[in-house]
């Protein structure tokens, strides 16, 4: 009688060893405050060969937006699969298991099936540059093995940093030009952990993983070595020009994102910045190579899902704005490819589509269960036929005033304290912005004719209707970002998460 139990217990090993060794991994590599600068996507000057590669063997979404333009709601957000109205989380200085403590992220429900769920580097919020080398804004269930390495761009090159305030970097426009190799600053040195982590997995080819690789790079200070500097001359960068006539038809919330201390900025300094967000694109690129060389070098490329994007996109002084938090075309769009096991070869999917959307996705093509209330849409009838165009849309917020971090410059444009919201509806052709739900403003903007939202359109009679249905649409689609008590979360009072610092012994 043992023999038919001895016999099924077999058989089920070997099953769920097949099933193990079916399943694909997960390489989600993330880049930080990265717009669309890339080679891939169209960009005339900047050199990005190993994402492109990437591009050229899986999908390349033209349309992707985050959902908050904002380190902390984006990550937040995009690791819950829930819209920030669903987290709570509207600041940098929270974490979702502040106000959804019960929530599943998308690592962890990867180790809850069985993968090996790594981290390295920025996946959650980190305070950049005091808080490379340490855990930052972590969640440790998340993961089984976290990594922080902090190179020469923590600590060792402060004094030679410039900046538009001295002494102040994460926030505010800031650069530098590294005499020392790639191998010598952070995202270097998380290269050689990733690979590192590769080789032990490859290993163990019984036990799929999700490894998460966060750049830091091209977050301010934009520090990258020289060598890259010296592939975009200073003299050749570009400076965005009409911006007073771009702004006269902008409702001032839209400029809310401005910080005072830009008006230092002189057209040297914006080449200068610009050449070194550039720059550093060029060095965190390389250094995604060198993981995405490793997987080839393993053995592990054909079975494992590539995943590269960024928490936001970012200005580089289009609409006279630097940096993030604006819902313009700019900063909520951001870079998303897909490659792998489920995923065509060299396609371009035009669909907007969101960074919400990546944790069905995953769980969906590799054969992890989901929690239910996910809020995104699966990507992969798109990543099967690039034409597909699920739900045709994607929606991106942000707050102004209230006392919010970060949003003092909103007072210098008319501000009055009260806290607002701004939602971004993108479809195919239009994007579609209320401000306090039209109390503070409207923007419209037709991408046929108009690609860098320079005419806004809204309240024009020939775009009524349009605008009518678009609305409507918004109001719908908002509705929708709550969870099911229609109420966000709130954090409990005095909870606020501070960034830990790294301090040099």
């Amino acid at each position: 009688m043992r023999f038919p139990t001895f016999l099924a217990t077999t058989v089920l090993i070997v099953v769920s060893q097949l099933h193990a060794a079916q399943r694909p991994n997960v390489l989600f590599m993330m880049a930080d405050d990265l717009n669309n600068s890339l080679g891939c996507y169209g960009h005339p000057l900047v050199k990005t060969p190993n994402l492109d590669k990437l591009a050229a063997r899986g999908v390349r979404f033209q349309n992707a937006n985050c959902q908050f333009p904002l380190c902390g709601p984006s990550r937040n957000s995009m690791l819950t699969g829930l819209y920030p109205n669903s987290t709570g989380i509207l600041g940098n200085a929270q974490l979702f298991r502040q106000t959804i403590p019960n929530a599943v992220s998308l690592p962890q429900a990867f180790r809850r099936d069985g993968y090996f769920a790594a981290r390295i580097g920025k996946l959650y919020h980190y305070g950049v540059p005091n808080s490379i080398g340490t855990n930052g804004h972590d969640d440790p269930a998340s993961w089984e093995l976290e990594l922080n390495p902090a190179g020469c761009d923590r600590l060792l090159e402060h004094p030679d940093i410039f900046s538009l305030i001295p002494g102040n970097f994460g926030g505010t426009l800031s650069w530098y030009a590294s005499p020392r190799p790639d191998e010598k600053h952070t995202d270097g040195l998380q290269a050689k952990d990733a690979e590192w982590i590769l080789e032990r997995c490859a290993k163990d080819k019984d036990r799929p993983f999700f490894l998460g690789l966060g750049f830091f790079r091209p977050h301010t200070p934009y520090v990258a070595p020289d060598k890259w500097f010296k592939g975009y001359p200073e003299a050749e960068m570009p400076v965005v020009q009409g911006v007073k006539e771009d702004q006269a038809d902008l409702p001032k919330p839209a400029l809310g994102s401005y910080k005072k201390e830009q008006d230092k900025l002189t057209d040297d300094l914006r080449r200068q910045a610009v050449q070194a967000y550039y720059s550093a694109i060029s060095f965190m690129d390389a250094q995604a190579g060198k993981v995405l060389d490793a997987l080839d070098r393993l053995g592990l490329t054909e079975n494992t899902l590539v995943v590269f994007t960024s928490d936001h996109g970012y200005h580089l002084g289009e609409h006279g704005l630097w940096q993030k938090q604006s819902i313009f075309e700019e900063s909520a769009r951001v870079p998303l490819i897909i490659a792998g096991p489920g995923a065509k070869k060299g396609v371009v999917a035009n669909t907007p589509v969101g960074l919400i959307d990546l944790y069905p996705t995953l769980t969906e093509l590799c054969g992890v269960k989901a929690p239910k209330n996910l809020q995104g849409q699966s990507l992969v009838p798109m990543l099967k036929d690039a034409e597909a165009k699920g739900r045709g849309w994607v929606l991106s917020q942000v707050v102004r005033g209230g006392g919010f971090k970060r949003m003092g410059a909103s007072a210098a444009k008319g501000d009055d304290g009260k806290r607002i919201f701004g939602y971004a509806l993108r479809t195919d052709r239009w994007r579609y912005i209320e401000w306090d739900e039209g109390r503070s403003g409207k923007e419209l903007y037709d991408h046929e004719t108009d690609p860098k939202e320079l005419t806004n359109l809204a309240d024009q009679p020939a775009q009524a209707e349009v605008q009518a249905k678009l609305s409507e649409q918004l109001h719908g689609i908002v509705k929708t970002t709550f969870p099911a008590s229609g109420k966000t979360p709130e954090i409990p009072q005095g909870s606020v998460m501070y960034n830990p610092e790294l301090v040099d012994p």
